[in-house]
């Protein structure tokens, strides 16, 4: 017998929905080029995103009984992400499936093998981020756990922590640490709009990069 506990911490839905404002790039960046997720994990059309804490499931390759369970059981604005191995040749999730991600209110999926249906997705705009597409079917066959940490794209994500999709990738952040983490994100817009404002007024890049010094540094000497 497995005995699984879906009970875990989530951050304040408040503070999720300010981090949402900001690109996963952003967040990246933000809090220490830390969080990214593998870039083979794309989301299935360009203008969908995300953002919510993680539900978390590990599946066998080829098999979505607990992909299912965890749609039965994650809140709404929870984000489903499966853990598979990385398992291409397996379409674990469809718009059958994602209709009752929606009915239940549910903020995306992000899983490491594959999906299918990807019309059908992109009409119902259910933000979906996978490894792959692929119309072969599954088993239902292997429970395993849920509402734990699991390993997808290279990156840990615990059950509560936040999930950034959207079209240049995901990031995660630990679900402790999204407060300051929003702070960060909107220090560095606003450091990135004081460059653009400086390119427009016609400094060049290595003067707003301050590069002079280390191109100096290293020896490089442009003849104009």
């Amino acid at each position: 017998m497995l005995r699984v506990n879906t009970k875990f911490d989530r951050p304040d839905p408040a503070l999720v929905e300010r981090l949402s404002a900001y690109s996963s790039a952003t967040i990246h960046e933000a809090q220490g080029r830390l969080g990214a997720l593998s870039s083979t994990i794309k989301p299935v059309d360009d203008a969908m995103s995300l953002c919510g804490p993680a539900f978390t499931v590990r599946c066998a390759p080829r098999d979505n009984i607990m992909l299912q369970v965890a749609i039965a059981h994650a809140q709404p604005g929870d984000v489903v992400v499966v853990s598979a191995g990385e398992y291409a040749e397996a379409g674990s999730f469809g718009d059958v499936l994602a209709n009752a991600c929606v009915a239940k209110g549910l903020g995306g999926l992000i899983t490491d093998t594959g999906v299918r249906d990807t019309r059908e997705l992109r009409e119902l705009g259910f933000p979906v981020f996978s490894f792959s597409v692929s119309i072969k079917g599954t088993v239902k066959e292997t429970v395993g756990p849920m509402a734990e940490p699991v390993l997808i794209g290279g990156e840990i994500v615990r059950p509560g922590d936040v999930v950034r999709g959207d079209a240049d990738g995901v990031v995660v952040v630990r679900r402790e640490d999204v407060g300051e983490v929003v702070r960060k994100s909107q220090e560095r817009v606003d450091a990135e709009a004081g460059y653009i404002a400086a390119y427009r007024a016609g400094k060049s890049v290595i003067e707003v990069s301050d590069l002079a010094a280390v191109l100096e540094a290293k020896g490089l000497v442009i003849d104009d």
